[in-house]
């Protein structure tokens, strides 16, 4: 079904095959992109904005700056045809500054349309250097045709192969033209407090702005309206858990447990224990962040409310990313709860049907009190009999749905979630704003400090022999490579094609195994397991490594082209050695000479701060990248960027807090809207998990 303009009015919920030339196969074209609808289309924002308005002299042209200007055909144009598939129309042209030779490729329009002795407009680049300067394939106007391609503010969007920018925009242009974009979700008071478009405006201006200056204001209007759909949904569910219930936990005394320890904990650890304990005698659910650096400890925070839970009869999930995470923890809590009487048990997806039958059985009766797993935790077999407490480890793995579902298990159960990946504070403000937060900013006395060195490929034959003396020492070690496989395009170590050469000429006697994200799920647990006990000297990997990976024995951490990757991310792969009794060390490999990349670099080796590192690497790479990898379940915002957009934030922050305080949950057509639109931005940040 085709629809034409002004013919009728079409839905948001609409395919975009609705609108003139859009087939199935150009829709696949727009699906790449996540254009599914009219309103995915209209809300595919441009990335930026060409300014086309300002007309320049030909003289005033500078090379690769593009430029739009008003000149004479002085030529007939003149077609040459090459070879099969190429032609080349050339034509010179004029304004009262210079004249410009203009180029065109397999261009019939051009040779068409360009008449000797009339005057149009054009765009484009100017390219080439003292032996003469010219113009490849300018878009061009007459002087009394519309402003479509020049004297205009163009947007400029992300594409995909297949797709052009025109085609982009004249798509858009018929979607506005067939339907009413998204409802305002802004209250009045709202936008003119702060200086907002209204909705209908700011959709029209952010496609086809008739300035700079109104292109800047609509973009500010939907930066606006992301964080504040964002902040209110946040505040609409701690409204949501404040009405929760749930009987107050009357026997908080610990002192079995702490009697337990084979040390004692920081004041950090326990501090956020007395948060929890408080959390846990309110009466209402739990909600908490336990955020802390590698190794400051956040196990033993999450045993202490294991235990807590247990001791007023009821159960404890704690989920992790991986099995062998999983497993992990599963070995220290049985050694922990083994003489308090509580019993632990492990469930995973590589169990056998009969293991886990037994599992789920205890889960069911009660007689098991604490489950560590993996998502196996959440299918609809797993049924507990009193759930009282959801853990999950490493929080950013997780989207809020998983979370969701696991604590849909019991009846209100309290949440404690876990990471060790330090996060800026306005990064923290998105990603968990629903939780009350306790930070452990102490490390355990005798945790090993990291030595990190910054070198060349120079020292490589050091480096060598410093591997072969740590698998002497009987220690193991990890290497990390930025990719997979060998790529032209790409000129970084690739994790299998360096473990072949280690193994065949560089340590031919040592035991070399590798892991990468590539392959199936079981093989990497069995790689990594088999690492763990020690049936590998080295371990050749990508960042698969990163989180949930714990071998006491491995001292080294050789990261090649650490340039390649974000601070943060090397902080956490850096945290996969120093775990054990012996000094470890980290090595940072880097062809890149580039000052900037070798400062930041150089300040990873002299700090251990997980949090000021976290700091550094926002304002360097934003939170885009900050994972490294789009599994963080950050909310998947269509304009804002944290990393220049903080004002806003906090506008938009400010500004949601006092409506949802002032009008709650009202039923006006913005609130409705308002819920509708938290909905989606939440369902597209739970996507980004999957």
């Amino acid at each position: 079904m085709s629809i034409k303009r002004g013919e009728l009015m079409a839905k948001l919920s609409d395919p975009i095959t609705m609108l003139r030339g859009i087939g199935p196969a150009k829709a696949k074209l727009f699906q790449a992109l996540n254009i599914f609808t009219l309103e995915d289309l209209i809300c595919h924002f441009p990335r930026g904005y060409e300014d086309r308005t300002r007309l320049v002299q030909l003289c005033d042209l500078e090379a690769d700056k593009p430029a739009c200007f008003r000149a004479m055909v002085m030529s007939t144009p003149r077609t040459s045809h090459i070879r099969q598939g190429l032609d080349l129309t050339k034509v010179q042209v004029a304004d009262h500054s210079g004249r410009l030779n203009l180029t065109f490729f397999n261009s019939h329009y051009a040779s068409e349309h360009l008449e000797y002795g009339r005057e149009y407009f054009f765009y484009g680049t100017l390219s080439g250097d003292f032996t003469g300067y010219g113009m490849t394939n300018p878009v061009f106007e007459s002087l009394d045709s519309p402003a479509v391609t020049t004297r205009r503010v163009m947007p400029i969007y992300p594409l995909t192969a297949g797709l052009t920018n025109a085609a982009m925009l004249k798509a858009v242009r018929q979607a506005l033209a067939v339907c009413d974009p998204p409802a305002e979700v802004l209250p009045q008071a709202v936008r003119e407090q702060y200086g907002i478009l209204g909705a209908e405006e700011a959709y029209h201006i952010i496609h086809e702005p008739g300035s700079m200056d109104e292109a800047m204001q609509a973009r500010k209007r939907m930066i606006f309206e992301e964080f504040f759909v964002f902040s209110a949904g946040l505040s609409l569910m701690r409204a949501a858990r404040a009405q929760k219930k749930t009987p107050p936990y009357q026997n908080t005394d610990l002192s079995a447990f702490f009697a337990q320890l084979p040390f004692a904990l920081t004041g950090a650890q326990r501090r956020a224990i007395n948060e929890i304990l408080a959390d846990f005698r309110k009466g209402a659910p739990m909600n908490r962040l336990v955020q802390g650096d590698v190794g400051s400890g956040k196990t033993m925070v999450a045993a202490a409310a294991a235990y807590c839970a247990a001791q007023n009869g009821c159960q404890t999930a704690l989920m992790a990313p991986t099995e062998i995470l999983a497993e992990q923890h599963y070995t220290s809590l049985s050694r922990l709860f083994a003489p308090l009487g509580i019993s632990v048990a492990l469930l995973t997806g590589s169990m056998s049907a009969k293991e886990k039958r037994e599992v789920r059985n205890g889960l069911l009766d009660g007689s098991v009190q604490i489950a560590v797993g993996t998502h196996a935790l959440i299918s609809e077999s797993t049924v507990f009999g009193h759930l009282g407490l959801v853990i999950t480890d490493e929080q950013h793995r997780f989207g809020v749905g998983q979370r969701s579902r696991l604590s849909a298990k019991g009846d209100d159960p309290h949440l404690l979630v876990m990471s060790a990946t330090p996060i800026p504070r306005t990064l923290a403000l998105l990603m968990y704003g629903d939780l009350d937060v306790s930070i452990l900013d102490e490390l355990p006395p005798g945790r090993q400090t990291v030595d990190t060195f910054l070198v060349g490929e120079s020292y490589r034959p050091r480096i060598n022999a410093f591997i072969r003396k740590q698998v002497t020492e009987g220690h193991q070690c990890f290497i990390v490579c930025p990719a997979v496989e060998e790529s032209e395009g790409l000129s970084v170590k690739s994790a299998a094609a360096w473990a072949d050469t280690l193994q065949s000429t560089v340590f031919p006697d040592l035991r070399i195994a590798l892991l990468h994200g590539q392959m199936k799920g079981d093989e990497k647990e069995a790689a990594m397991a088999a690492f763990a006990r020690q049936e590998a000297d080295v371990l050749v990997a990508t960042t698969v490594i990163e989180v949930g990976v714990d071998v006491p024995n491995a001292t080294l951490m050789v990261i090649e082209d650490a340039d390649r990757f974000g601070l943060s991310q090397l902080h956490q792969l850096r945290g996969r050695v120093g775990r054990g009794s012996s000094k470890s060390y980290c090595i940072l490999t880097t062809h890149n000479r580039n000052p900037d990349t070798v400062a930041r670099l150089k300040a990873l080796c002299k700090t251990t701060d997980g949090f000021r590192i976290a700091e550094e690497d926002l304002k360097l790479r934003g939170p885009g990248d900050f994972f490294g990898s789009r599994q963080s379940g950050l909310p998947a915002f269509r304009m804002a960027d944290l990393s220049f957009d903080l004002g806003l934030l906090k506008q938009a922050q400010e500004a949601s807090a006092a409506w949802i305080d002032r009008c709650g949950t009202a039923d006006s057509p913005e609130a409705t809207a308002l819920r509708r639109r938290v909905g989606q931005l939440f369902q597209r940040a739970e996507g980004t998990m999957n």
